[in-house]
């Protein structure tokens, strides 16, 4: 199994904060303490890295043995060490990918220090079954552009397709930006283009970290940036930096990424289907069995999928019936 035992529950999560509204206890960067590991060790994606640290905090995801989740973020420290005994530091995984091999590496070393990947793609290979991806929730990836862009609100597939290619008539100053390496939202942005990497025009810079509007520098310049990350970047969490900058996140064939407003901010989930798409924690297929990831993740009354509300606190949608499926295995 790659559960070890109960370590000591750190301390309690501090009272709520105010952002756009009253919200849930703050999402925390790393386990904290560090020293506070918990019984399942996650690392990988940005995309997902607060929403699963604030189910980490959050009461509603504890059993017995305390508070269940520590998750590491895709950025801080070079190394980071999971478990209270018997792990090596090891290179901190940024993204998808990275955490996804992070996880394989540990099965075959049968380290027993990393339990889950946070993963905001799909399978990449599908020759074994070793991994099981399991969804928790909905979000979505549009384009964000400075507030002051000289590129419209509104793009349809084909334009930014163009855009991409560095091939655009309409828009030939564009200069489009794309997340590092190993990001499951690059991945996913270009499958919902219809691109492979070989696509890729050589005006493309792929790499700015993803959902850091701060990359964004003048008004020429795009990005892909998850719907969900830009509203909990907004909401004042104190431990969420708020890396949007002057971004705005625009729409695709004429439909919002958005609904509401101030603190009703939501994914808009009728967002073009394209660009719309499931996240998951992976984890090994043969640790299903195990009693911690199966209270905790799977099946729709798991504990991850049951708390809706910290879910939409960090601005994912719901999956209902579809969250926490065992269906989907790959190899990474």
């Amino acid at each position: 199994m790659n559960v070890k035992s109960y370590a000591k529950v750190g301390a309690v999560a501090g009272a709520a904060v105010l952002g756009l509204g009253i919200l849930s206890s703050p999402a925390s960067a790393d386990p904290s303490p560090d020293t506070d590991y918990r019984q399942l060790a996650g690392v990988g994606s940005d995309t997902t890295q607060y929403v699963m640290n604030g189910l980490g905090d959050s009461a509603a995801v504890t059993n017995a043995g305390g508070k269940i989740i520590a998750s590491w973020n895709a950025t801080g420290t070079a190394t980071i060490t999971t478990k209270a005994t018997g792990c090596a530091n090891i290179a901190r995984p940024n993204g998808s990918s990275a955490g996804i091999n992070a996880l394989n590496a540990d099965l075959a070393a049968g380290a027993d220090c990393v339990d889950f990947a946070r993963s905001s793609r799909g399978p990449a290979d599908t020759s074994t079954d070793d991994l099981t991806f399991i969804p928790f929730a909905l979000d979505g990836v549009t384009y964000a552009t400075d507030l002051g862009s000289a590129l419209p609100t509104n793009l349809t597939k084909a334009q930014l397709i163009d855009i991409y290619e560095c091939d655009s008539a309409q828009y030939p100053n564009a200069q489009p930006l794309l997340p590092q390496s190993g990001s499951g939202t690059r991945s996913f942005w270009l499958t919902a283009l219809d691109m492979t990497e070989a696509d890729l025009g050589d005006c493309v810079d792929d790499s700015v970290q993803e959902h850091n509007g701060e990359a964004i520098a003048n008004g020429n310049q795009l990005m892909p940036y998850s719907i969900a990350q830009w509203i909990s970047q907004g909401k004042g969490f104190a431990d969420v930096p708020n890396r949007r900058g002057q971004s705005r996140l625009r729409s695709i064939n004429s439909l919002a990424p958005t609904t509401g407003s101030g603190s009703a901010l939501a994914l808009n989930t009728g967002f073009d289907a394209d660009f719309l798409r499931q996240v998951y924690n992976v984890v090994p297929t043969d640790n299903l069995s195990d009693a911690v990831i199966d209270e905790t993740f799977t099946g729709s009354d798991s504990k991850v999928c049951k708390d809706t509300a910290t879910l939409t606190n960090y601005g994912f949608g719901t999956l209902g019936t579809d969250c926490g499926s065992t269906a989907l295995k790959a190899e990474r």
